[in-house]
């Protein structure tokens, strides 16, 4: 990594060497360091605090005990509410303000390093927050498309969980002899048989508690087949899979 890229606004390349050295143990996978702002005081400073930005965090860094140890604390973008600083005489004093914790200050950053930070980071959350309302709307329409695809199922699972009612099937013509039907009047029954067929009407009342709960978990499994369809094509996330399953299995 060029050192001279992070030390293009006065800052010590020293201090700069040491601080990606530490901070580039702590990168995650895709994590770059963008911007490197190094205080500077009035006095001389051998070992001085220091802010860092990559494309995800915040490292506020700050040597302690002769530069034998360091204090880093890190913030994630979604960590942070706003950032401000104020120039005074010496430099600017730049401060991070968290969602939840006390504000964190450096003073003494050089101001032009203090405007670039500024910068970065006013960018960094923007950003961050296009991205969080973009996924926001991606969860909305895959909720959406989830109850539209349950309403659709429901008469389906209901057909399949009550018990069909069909009239009664006409009986075959009965053949004798050769094959021919005879003209003879059918054979009556010992109960005669009404003129008009009566189709049976099967009333919410009887159907039995063993069927209701049936019909359930007929909507339930097709419910979960069908998220398991989204999951496995991609449509939903392994958190919104697991979160709609166990909403579905709470209904039991």
């Amino acid at each position: 990594m060029n050192m001279e890229q992070f030390a293009q606004d006065g800052q010590d390349i020293k201090i700069i060497e040491k601080l990606v050295s530490k901070v580039q143990d702590m990168l995650t996978p895709g994590e770059r360091i963008d911007y490197i702002a190094v205080q500077k005081k009035p006095a001389v400073t051998i070992l001085p605090d220091s802010i860092t930005i990559s494309n995800k965090r915040i490292f506020m860094c700050e040597f302690t005990k002769l530069g034998l140890a360091t204090d880093f604390e890190i913030f994630g973008w979604q960590d942070i509410k706003d950032i401000a600083f104020k120039e005074e005489i010496f430099g600017s004093k730049v401060t991070v303000i968290p969602f939840t914790g006390e504000n964190l200050s450096i003073d003494y950053i050089p101001k032009v390093q203090a405007r670039k930070l500024y910068q970065y980071i006013k960018a960094a959350l923007e950003n961050y927050k296009k991205a969080e309302l973009a996924a926001e709307k991606e969860k909305i329409v895959i909720a959406s498309t989830v109850a539209k695809e349950g309403i659709i199922e429901r008469p389906e699972s209901n057909a399949a969980g009550q018990p069909a009612v069909t009239a009664p099937a006409q009986s075959a013509p009965q053949y004798y002899g050769a094959g021919q039907p005879t003209p003879q009047a059918p054979v009556q029954t010992q109960q005669p048989i009404a003129s008009t067929p009566t189709i049976p009407t099967v009333s919410a009342a009887a159907i039995s508690p063993a069927a209701a709960k049936e019909e359930e978990e007929d909507e339930i499994t097709l419910k979960l087949k069908k998220l398991k369809t989204l999951f496995d094509k991609q449509l939903i996330t392994q958190e919104e899979y697991e979160s709609k399953k166990r909403e579905v299995l709470s209904s039991l």
